[in-house]
């Protein structure tokens, strides 16, 4: 049964309203249920092909991009634009975009901003408040995080480098890139709202074939400029930026952001990850730099080849402390596996703990979220 088809004929209505389901249910029940499931498998399968989308790092199509545009701006009422032209990022569309001057006024607000405002009114007015939000987390709201930290940190990249604020005109230049690329239409990571939306008739085919196919655009009355993708995209497991030895993130023209676990690192500092020695690390001035180099270096290594010394032992484990100056100081609990491997070894973990740590059960206890005297375990795992 399908959930187009009837929940019951005229000859067997009343034998399902008496007797229900195996389960006491009613037939109804029954069917919404499937009807439920079905959504949430749809649902999941909508959410996998837009977050691929958001994470393309491959060329555009341009043809299917330029095509997605051009018909934006027809559901828009508007008319098409006289030309369509290509930037191999934002930075680049950002730099063109300054440099037009028969551009016209933005149109994003009829392109963009109009078609999805009434899609959401006519989507949450058939589900209700407490519909739309569960629609929302099923689709969207599984993309919106990671991709919204995306796009903010592209438009911080972005801003860095062609408005730094100083020197003659220096604030007008820091705002108009500012307003800028507040004006973009995502492309690609449109890809969260077009996931809770159809997408496949108007008026939001047009952004989806443009989401589908190409990154940021711009639109304005007399032009459109469009973004390549990325060539590069490297996460890890949380959705943050993160790469060791190369941009984490990379546009064809050279634009590239750097990233370790989500935290912007100069180009640079990136090579000296390779050759790191705990002097250098303890040389370092930025806090927030230094913490990334003892996260590559390994806080483990980093205590046996400084010469560091255990602060306390128990029956728990080992406690031991790293002071750093300027900065906070690192606490480690190093515990033993009491589970052997299937060679017999017994593998060694470190557990980071708060700077207040006094003993090796406190520091245990304390990732538990358990008072040190509350912590007894019967039985080591």
């Amino acid at each position: 049964m399908t959930g187009t088809e009837p929940l019951e004929t005229a000859d067997t209505a009343g034998i399902v309203d008496m007797e229900g389901t195996a389960d006491g249910r009613g037939a109804a029940e029954a069917a919404a249920d499937t009807r439920d499931a079905a959504d949430a498998r749809d649902a999941a399968e909508g959410v996998g092909f837009w977050r691929a989308r958001a994470a393309a790092a491959v060329p555009a199509d341009r043809a299917a991009a330029e095509a997605g545009v051009r018909l934006a701006y027809r559901r828009a009422g508007l008319v098409e634009p006289e030309r369509v032209l290509w930037a191999a990022s934002p930075r680049e569309a950002v730099t063109l975009i300054r440099a037009l001057r028969d551009r016209g006024p933005s149109v994003r607000e009829a392109v963009r901003t109009a078609p999805w405002a009434r899609e959401r009114a006519r989507v949450h007015g058939e589900l209700g408040a407490a519909g739309w939000a569960a629609h929302w987390a099923a689709t969207g709201g599984r993309l919106w995080e990671a991709t919204q930290a995306l796009v903010e940190r592209i438009r911080r990249g972005v801003l860095e480098e062609l408005a730094d604020g100083t020197g003659p005109g220096g604030r007008a230049a820091e705002t108009e890139v500012r307003l800028l690329l507040l004006d973009a239409v995502l492309g690609q990571h449109d890809a969260p709202w077009l996931a809770a939306f159809p997408t496949d008739r108007e008026p939001l085919d047009g952004l989806a074939a443009v989401c589908r196919t190409a990154g940021w655009w711009w639109p304005f009355a007399g032009v459109a400029v469009v973004c390549e993708r990325p060539v590069a995209l490297h996460r890890d497991e949380a959705g943050r930026l993160d790469r060791g030895d190369g941009p984490a993130l990379a546009y064809p023209d050279g634009f590239a952001l750097y990233a370790w676990r989500g935290m912007p690192v100069p180009a640079a500092f990136l090579d000296e990850l390779t050759a790191l020695t705990p002097e250098r690390i303890r040389a370092e001035e930025n806090a927030e730099l230094r913490r990334v180099m003892l996260e590559h270096y390994g806080y483990d290594r980093y205590l046996t080849d400084s010469g560091a010394r255990p602060l306390h032992r128990d029956a728990t484990g080992t406690l031991w402390r790293i002071d750093l100056d300027g900065d906070e100081p690192v606490v480690m609990v190093e515990v033993l596996n009491s589970t052997p491997e299937p060679d017999g070894t017994r593998r060694t973990y470190w557990l980071r703990v708060p700077p207040s740590t006094r003993t090796a059960r406190a520091g245990v206890a304390w990732t538990f979220g358990l008072q040190p005297e509350a912590y007894a375990p019967v039985r080591e795992t």
